[in-house]
């Protein structure tokens, strides 16, 4: 992701393994690192690079050695011209040789000797006397006007210590160290030592801050023994806490426009006007606000739907200079083809509105506990929709054609119960062409070849830095409507285009969800796809103990905990929801955020008129760098309990499913094949997602004791975390890992029936649909989709995405291989799968697995006992009467009390059945008048019509869940 075009020069020469990436350079362009371990043992080890690289290879791709030579093994990386230094760590999986990145010094080195377990080079040195005198990294932390922390190690190589600038500013030891309130804002801090600066004027510090900040000590000689550059987001917050309310981005309050950024640190910011991306700039002056840090000018009115950049001279530690870098706004509300330049645009032009945008009908408001969410990706929604015109497959248009085979289906599911529309993300990233005339295609007939053949996924992956497709977690621009996915890309078309989308879908029923990925970006520093490091270098991204970026979401992660990003995050989240009328907001990765982050963007969206209706959710998992609260009280998903704020529950789906997101994927789980050897501790699991993940909620557990949900184990964690029901999102799939047809096909024996692979399907998506909480799938589960057993198909391409809409066509499953970088350790695994026939489902299977899915949603509809508000309320109302050591193993009876609030059932009772038997479950005190739901009796199941009750004994087919209702008196 986000790597650039390859260079060559005249001599050039194939590198090692950079081949595979079409990799040709230079050999004066290559760092060589030499590395030895002991015996010659150097299976599975590899080496990751950053900084300075010419493109940066996936964590789980590292690079093998080039070659051997008499002192081990030989390692060939490419850098950059203007690379000043190489950061890289040897590491074999997720075990690191030494305990630190590595940096070299290539403006002394280019070379380097190490052998395994040794801290330092055997020859040469890494270009200073060890990382305490290397200037281009950031190991002290300017805290606040006050104070700067030095992590212990390095305080004890000096006596004494000073903040350079113009002249050497003197630090005093504290010997207390931080602050409480320093050490509650900055808690990874506490173990450092702290010294306090001097105290200088705001505009000095604020001259200071515009240079490289360095911290020099020197020993009782009076020799330099420290020199390490400050990281700078603490003071900046404190000295420009003013900017927290400066207007940012595009400015029309009044008759006269401005555009304002923050960039402190910058020396100089002009305007660059384009009236068109091709054009020379007419350069514009931009005044600074020293309070603020804020840069602004005035615009003329007639300058609206120009094109424009910021030309930001600024001193950047990536390149240990000054340098002058033309950046589009942070803050863009539109852009220009593939997103080259900013434009200047006013949302509230009425030829970018479609008709009816100021009186938009919003289906009714549903509280969180009634969501049913279905998660696609605009592109996927209709790229193999061939009742579509085929510049509108795969765009925002294709939701505004109610008669097309994808809105047919889409309409179908919200009349049936469906609630929101949940998009992966539609703000713009940078790995897709926008143009469909520059996306790259297969060059090869896909379809002709065997459905266990290689050949598919190397024609796809040849193709993927450059084909129309991508998931889209590749952030470049927050608060613009992606450009691939309309069909004019150019200019303020896709404003219009994304406004149509959110109508169409409003008016079919649906509320609209947007996946959000504020948690990392897809390059900073210099990197071309750098729009926030280029502007405060430094800031916006989270920092390691050296000063580099963290990475643990796999690209740079942002910083919400900094004032301005947070601030960002808010103000992005607001123009969504204010100017196009979104109704939710799923977080990626929301537990590398703040839960103050969270919270305050809760708070404005409040503000909004009718912003108490918009949903908020996230995936809430705990990891990196910021684990723990390492650096403040993340959005997880126990800290996000009783903020109404949703997290994804990972416990229903793995009891669900069997395993987890990583692993082996043929664990059987509750309705993927244990049936009756399912073990009852996983009944418990399930319980609790059922009744809402509640934390509070007790229950008969297998062990015959009453429980807690937060009591039942989960992996050492608690299966139950929430407070309310509606904090807890369902679900058994999404687009992570593989989808649950591809599950099912590791795990169910390959002599499983179709029918019966579809009805196993339905058990799993009924714990979903049924359950307390918000319900999440896939789009296209319904419908027995597959990606042809692809773990992480988030650059596979259309080939492995698709959803097809013909039934006729199958369904995705045996389409070849899946991509051989994250699956190619399971093909021994998938080559019989996809080479069995029986394993696509026929055209009838598909459409009764639909039809199941849409009698599901018709069911929960049916009675509001399937989605309580309270805790309370779901203690009241649902019991697991049959709980406890006697339980049948793979069977599931939950009663739902319907008095006083269902006016046409006084009882609901559900009974999941995930054996190959029918089963008969004896269920004392339930009504005698017990029937199947009218759901069941018309069933396009002929199956499920044989369920029946009589006094108390509940009769359910095999491999299927059945729902018995009682009249209200």
């Amino acid at each position: 992701m986000g790597q650039e075009s390859p260079r060559s020069s005249p001599g050039a020469e194939t590198v090692g393994p950079w081949c595979e990436y079409g990799q040709v350079i230079s050999s004066s362009d290559v760092v060589v690192i030499h590395y030895q371990r002991p015996a010659g043992d150097y299976a599975g080890w590899g080496l990751h690079a950053w900084e300075g690289t010419i493109t940066k290879p996936d964590w789980r791709r590292p690079l093998s050695p080039a070659s051997f030579d008499d002192f081990g093994a030989v390692f060939s990386v490419p850098v950059r011209d203007d690379a000043i230094g190489l950061r890289f760590v040897l590491h074999r999986g997720d075990e690191k040789d030494l305990p630190d990145d590595q940096r070299l010094d290539l403006t002394v080195a280019r070379e380097v000797w190490l052998r395994a377990g040794e801290a330092h080079p055997v020859r040469p040195s890494l270009g200073s006397l060890g990382p305490e005198l290397d200037r281009a990294r950031a190991f002290a932390v300017f805290v606040d006007r006050t104070t700067i922390a030095l992590p212990a190690w390095l305080a004890e190589r000096a006596v004494t210590f000073s903040l350079l600038g113009e002249a050497a500013v003197p630090l005093t030891a504290r010997p207390g160290g931080l602050f409480q309130a320093q050490s509650r804002r900055f808690p990874h801090l506490r173990a450092y030592r702290a010294f306090s600066v001097r105290e200088m004027g705001d505009a000095a510090l604020g001259e200071l801050l515009r240079g490289p900040v360095l911290v020099e000590g020197r020993d009782a000689g009076g020799q330099v023994t420290v020199l390490t550059a400050a990281q700078l987001p603490g003071v900046l917050d404190d000295l420009y806490a003013d900017a927290a309310d400066a207007e940012l981005g595009l400015i029309l309050l009044d008759e006269r426009p401005r555009l304002a950024v923050w960039a402190p640190t910058a020396r100089t910011v002009e305007l660059e006007l384009f009236k068109a991306p091709d054009d020379e700039p007419r350069l514009v002056p931009m005044e600074r606000d020293a309070l603020t840090g804020v840069w602004s000018a005035a615009l003329k009115p007639k300058w609206l739907g120009r094109y424009y950049r910021y030309r930001v001279e600024v001193w950047h530690p990536s390149a240990q200079r000054v340098v002058t870098t033309s950046v589009t706004d942070p803050y863009s509300l539109a852009l220009a083809t593939d997103s080259t330049h900013s434009l200047l645009v006013d949302l509230a032009d009425p030829a970018l509105k479609p008709s009816g945008w100021e009186s938009l009908a919003k289906p009714p408001a549903v509280a969180p506990a009634r969501m049913q969410i279905s998660e696609v990706s605009v592109r996927d929604f209709s790229i193999f929709d061939h009742s579509l015109p085929p510049a509108e497959r795969g765009t925002y248009a294709a939701f505004t054609r109610p008669g097309s085979a994808s809105m047919s289906h889409l309409s179908s599911l919200a009349e049936a119960g469906l609630t929101h529309m949940h998009l992966l993300p539609a703000f713009d990233f940078g790995s897709v062409p926008d143009r469909r005339a520059d996306q790259a295609t297969p060059d090869c007939d896909l379809a002709a070849l065997p459905p266990d053949s290689p050949e598919q996924q190397r024609a796809v992956m040849a193709v993927a830095a450059s084909d129309g497709f991508n998931w889209g977690y590749d952030p470049w621009h927050y608060t613009a409507p992606e450009g691939s996915f309309a069909v004019d890309p150019a200019g303020p078309s896709r404003i219009l285009e994304f406004r149509r989308m959110v109508a169409a879908l409003n008016a079919a029923g649906l509320r609209v969800v947007m996946d959000v990925v504020y948690n990392h970006t897809m390059g900073d520093g210099l990197d071309r796809f750098s729009v926030l490091d280029r502007v405060v270098p430094g800031y916006y991204h989270r920092l390691l103990a050296d000063g580099s970026t963290a990475e643990s979401t796999c690209c740079p992660n942002t910083a919400p905990e900094h004032m301005m990003m947070s601030r960002l995050v808010v103000d992005s989240v607001v123009t969504w929801a204010r100017e196009y009328k979104v109704d939710g907001f799923r977080f990626d990765l929301m537990g590398h955020h703040p839960r103050a982050n969270i919270l305050e963007v809760r708070v404005n969206l409040d503000h909004l008129p009718d912003g108490r209706d918009i949903c908020l959710y996230g995936e809430g998992w705990d990891f990196g760098e910021v684990a723990g609260n390492a650096r403040f009280t993340q959005a997880t998903q126990v800290n996000m309990a009783g903020t109404g704020i949703g997290t994804f529950n990972d416990r229903l789906r793995d009891a669900a499913r069997g395993g987890g997101s990583f692993g082996d994927p043929g664990v059987l789980g509750f309705a993927t094949g244990l049936g009756s050897s399912t073990p009852l501790h996983v009944h418990d699991q399930i319980k609790v997602g059922l009744a809402g993940g509640l934390a509070t909620y007790r229950f008969t557990t297998h062990t015959g004791a009453e429980q807690s949900g937060a009591q039942v184990d989960y992996n050492g964690s608690p299966s139950g975390y929430a407070q309310s029901p509606g904090e807890t999102i369902n679900y058994v799939d999404a687009h992570d890992n593989e989808i649950l047809y591809d599950a099912m096909a590791f795990k169910l024996p390959i002599t499983t029936a179709p029918v019966d692979r579809a009805r196993l399907q339905v058990v799993a998506l009924s714990l979903v649909v049924l359950g307390q909480g918000a319900g999440f799938v896939a789009m296209g589960s319904e419908r027995l989709r597959s990606k042809s057993l692809d773990r992480n198909s988030h650059n596979s391409g259309d080939w492995f995405n698709q959803i097809r809409w013909d039934p006729a066509l199958g369904n995705g499953f045996g389409l070849g291989l899946p991509p051989a970088g994250e699956n190619e350790d399971q093909w021994p695994r998938a080559r019989p799968l996809l080479a069995e026939p029986s394993l696509v489902p026929p055209p009838d299977v598909i459409e009764l697995t639909a039809e199941r899915y849409r009698e599901l949603l018709r069911i929960r509809r049916s009675s509001p006992v399937f989605g309580l508000p309270t805790a309370e309320e779901v203690q009241r109302r649902v019991v697991f009467p049959l709980g406890g050591p006697g339980e049948t193993p793979g069977v599931i009876v939950m009663c739902l009390d319907g008095t006083g609030l269902d006016p046409r059932w006084s009882q609901l009772v559900v009974v999941f059945n995930a054996t190959d038997e029918s089963t008969v479950q004896a269920v004392s005190g339930v009504s005698e008048s017990l029937h199947p739901h009218p759901e069941l009796v018309r069933s396009a199941d002929p199956l499920l019509r044989t369920a029946k009750a009589a006094a108390g004994n509940l009769t359910v087919p095999a491999r299927s869940v059945a729902v018995f209702v009682a009249d209200a008196a």
